[in-house]
């Protein structure tokens, strides 16, 4: 460790004042969020709690798998491995230790769309993990023995989390049949065979054509004021030199509708599920319909009082769960989602039925009374979403990446009031109108 960082890790730092995934669709007013850019370009969002001495700082890319090359699956990937690797000041294996020494938990993951590091820290230490990731975001040093090692690691790794575990096979299947010829097809950590076939130069070019503070977002969530945030992100973000960032990914159209059905048997699977998935609009592709999705949401499967869960598991008795989500947060198509697991000895097939008849009566059934109930209860949400700032710093980082603005985010609240019955109404019938698939995951004997 040079001199620097011992100057940074053993100083305390008085920086008193004003974390394949789901999101929960409620944020608000509450954030008491302020926006602010440097001059080169980085856009630093700022989101005060007071509640405890901590921060959960995070840095996210507005680069994911989809602006990986054709045949290059697994470079996002690859790329976060060794972000963990060193720079000329901190060396290999140094940046880990360091956060370990000063009590702070760390982490990072790549999504389609994006990619996301963060330290959960002490006030005391938030200084130090601005540096390691402002030092990192522009002297970051691949070599080609760590890149050999690190390639390796995500091979095995995707190995063993995805190719031998039976429930993210049958996620990648749904996504394969899903999304068609749209890069969300692929898969994040990109095949075995595309990830032992990437070359250093394709990770070092990735890393030049999106890693710079034009393109990424900069979240400090906690017991941090305006100023101070404003004070530190130029002081350890500010000389970065902006750079040109790479043409993104252009998305196909996809307007000729599909509804695919697949039951996969496999090992390992100790009770059915099933799921329906369709493509519906994104908040970057429609505002309005994007809050009429989240309440449809909410009204059909968000939590025991929802309509799926009364009909299959309180009144029918057929499944032990189901619910629904929707997923806005999308550079491209947003999703909407019903998945549900029925209880043992019921017949897959016959299930899939009673699932798409409860959906079909449910949303025959639906009026103001209920569309007020299911806008309260997502409302009622907004009071605990401020509590972690690792959740809040999460949520908005996730939104602000995929393009929606700060107010945007923090009028969440408006837009769900302002929702009203013909809009959840046409999101319903355009629902059953788009792409989609059904998939069924079994035992691969027997008939739990």
């Amino acid at each position: 460790m040079n001199k620097l960082l011992k100057k940074i890790s053993l100083s305390l730092f008085a920086v008193w004042g004003s974390g394949v995934f789901a999101i929960s669709s409620a944020w608000a007013k509450l954030f008491d969020m302020e926006e602010f850019y440097l001059d080169n370009g980085l856009q630093v969002i700022v989101i005060p709690n007071e509640k405890a001495p901590v921060v959960q700082h995070m840095v996210w890319y507005k680069a994911g798998s989809v602006d990986e090359k054709l045949g290059k699956g697994g470079t996002a990937h690859l790329l976060e491995h060794l972000m963990f690797r060193g720079t000329e000041d901190v060396k290999d294996g140094e940046f880990n230790q360091i956060i370990q020494d000063n009590g702070a938990s760390f982490n990072a993951f790549t999504s389609q769309d994006f990619t996301a590091y963060h330290e959960f820290v002490d006030i005391s230490r938030l200084e130090l993990a601005m540096f390691l990731e402002a030092d990192r975001m522009k002297n970051l040093q691949i070599t080609p023995e760590n890149f050999e090692k690190e390639r390796n690691i995500v091979y095995q790794e995707r190995k063993q989390v995805v190719e031998n575990q039976p429930t993210a096979y049958f996620s990648e299947t749904l996504a394969r049949n899903l999304w068609q010829e749209h890069p969300y097809a692929r898969p994040i950590t990109g095949s075995a065979e595309e990830i032992l076939s990437l070359q250093q130069q394709d990770v070092v070019d990735f890393y030049k054509n999106y890693y710079a503070p034009n393109n990424a977002v900069l979240i400090l969530s906690g017991a941090i004021d305006y100023a101070t945030a404003r004070d530190l992100a130029q002081k350890y973000y500010g000389d970065i030199e902006k750079s040109e960032v790479a043409s993104k990914t252009d998305f196909p159209v996809l307007n000729k509708f599909s509804q695919t059905s697949f039951e996969m048997k496999l090992p390992q699977i100790n009770s059915k599920r099933y799921v329906r998935r369709f493509l519906v609009p994104s908040f970057q592709q429609d505002k309005r319909l994007a809050f009429a999705y989240d309440v449809l949401a909410k009204y059909l499967g968000g939590g025991e009082t929802s309509e799926l869960y009364k009909k299959l598991v309180l009144e029918d008795e057929e499944a032990l769960s189901v619910s629904a989500s929707y997923d806005m947060a999308a550079r491209s198509y947003g999703t909407f989602t019903l998945t549900a697991v029925p209880k043992k000895g019921v017949n897959s097939h016959e299930f899939a039925q009673k699932v798409n008849e409860a959906l079909n009566d449910a949303l025959r059934q639906l009026n103001n009374e209920k569309l007020k109930a299911a806008k309260n209860r997502i409302l009622a949400g907004l009071i605990y979403l401020k509590d972690d700032p690792r959740d809040a710093g999460n949520i908005v980082g996730s939104l602000a990446a995929a393009g929606m603005s700060v107010e945007d985010i923090q009028n969440y609240d408006a837009g769900i009031n302002n929702v009203n019955l013909s809009d959840v109404k046409k999101a319903a019938k355009l629902l059953l109108q788009s792409i989609n698939v059904q998939g069924i995951l079994s035992p691969e004997t027997g008939d739990l």
